[in-house]
């Protein structure tokens, strides 16, 4: 009795929370779009806390490899993962370096994350059979999805022209496309919590 109630209680506060924060990431999409006048660029709130998001899931994942050296490899791999895809929504700082540059840095922690990852052959494949039993697994599925598919078809350049005809407006694709990306990285974020954060997924005991 006493496990149920503790499951409805941090499953109920866990929601309400994840839905203040889509709301207040909405928020920011509202104010870079209303109060800065459509400013959905590389410096914009919608931006700087898409990048935010993915520091953090690296961080997350690279500090629980410290801890857990029976998760390490895999956790490594995905600490790796998340940290090209911060370096990639960077790509206007690695710019200043060299046009494009961002790629050699990426290649290079891509590379390096599977040197690490792969001297433990065994353990890495366990961990990952592990990470996609976890519970927070089908959220990160999701947040994925609408990274790496969902948004690049809907920020589409010609689904919007086509859609708008003369009355294009690129900053309205923008909105689309980084709100899209937006809810990915945040889905992963709590994917993240949830794989990290034991508290937040207590099992009811079998009877």
């Amino acid at each position: 009795m006493s496990t149920d109630l503790k499951i409805i209680r941090n499953t109920t506060l866990t929601f309400l929370a994840f839905s203040a924060f889509l709301s207040a990431m909405m928020g920011l999409v509202f104010i870079d779009v209303v109060w800065m006048h459509n400013a959905l660029h590389e410096t914009s709130f919608t931006e700087i806390t898409q990048e935010l998001i993915l520091a953090v899931i690296a961080l997350l994942f690279y500090r629980r490899a410290r801890r857990l050296p029976a998760e390490r490899p895999l956790l490594l791999l995905v600490a790796g993962f998340f940290g090209c895809m911060l370096i990639r929504e960077l790509d206007f700082l690695f710019d200043l370096l060299h046009h494009g540059s961002w790629f050699w840095f990426a290649l290079t922690l891509t590379l390096v994350s599977l040197l690490l990852a792969c001297r433990q052959p065994r353990l890495l494949i366990a961990g990952l059979a592990d990470f996609m039993r976890a519970p927070g697994w089908g959220m990160m599925s999701a947040g994925m999805l609408t990274i790496l598919v969902f948004s690049r078809f809907f920020g589409m350049h010609e689904l919007w022209q086509t859609l708008m005809l003369d009355g294009y407006n690129r900053t309205v694709k923008n909105m689309a496309e980084e709100g899209s990306e937006l809810l990915g990285y945040s889905l992963c974020l709590f994917a993240t919590l949830i794989y990290v954060c034991p508290c937040l997924t207590i099992k009811r005991q079998p009877a």
